[in-house]
């Protein structure tokens, strides 16, 4: 059976994501209404400009309708700007959230455009992500992580890829790559 994931098509570059979707072999819908949660198995928040993605969100009526379907099982994957809006509180000109991921985003931590720099992840060879490139544009950071919430990736020992139950979360762009394996992750889920 086929999967459809959504991709939140407020502001951000929602085409990079749904190219790297379309590879895995599903269906991309783009979402703006409320009816559209009730098609998608999955949903892409993208990165973007947090503060314009949440205004598009109050402005068409998402938080609520959004949060419910989350709290309800609804995979999502959220990055940069789509892991602030996830967070449970966001900090430095704070925006409002949708708090279903138990961390606290600190936006624009490592700076601004000129300070965007990319990585490449060290990791073991159990957790799929070896060799994973991580490209931060006006990333956040996350502090303060709950119980519940595992982290999957670091850079330079502060978590640049989370996961909560069935939300997951990056503060890099992994769209902007031809690696598949943190959309695939999304998958798994649907």
């Amino acid at each position: 059976m086929s999967k459809t994931v959504g991709i939140l098509t407020v502001q951000g570059d929602f085409d990079a994501h749904r190219k790297l979707l379309e590879r895995l072999g599903v269906a991309v819908l783009p979402v703006l209404y409320e009816r559209d949660l009730d098609q998608v198995d999955a949903l892409v928040i993208p990165g973007g400009e947090s503060t314009t993605i949440s205004k598009g969100m109050q402005r068409l009526g998402l938080y609520e309708p959004l949060r419910q379907r989350i709290e309800k099982g609804l995979p999502v994957l959220g990055t940069c700007a789509g892991a602030i809006l996830l967070s449970r509180e966001a900090r430095n000109h704070a925006v409002p959230v949708l708090g279903v991921l138990d961390v606290t985003a600190i936006r624009n931590a490592y700076g601004t455009q000129v300070d965007s720099f990319a990585a490449t992840l060290n990791g073991t060879a159990d957790d799929g992500l070896e060799g994973l490139r991580c490209i931060f544009i006006r990333a956040p950071q996350l502090q303060d992580p709950g119980p519940e919430l595992k982290v999957l990736a670091r850079v330079d020992g502060r978590p640049v890829f989370v996961q909560q139950g069935k939300v997951l979360a990056t503060t890099f762009h992994p769209e902007l790559t031809d690696d598949i394996r943190v959309h695939a992750r999304l998958l798994n889920y649907a």
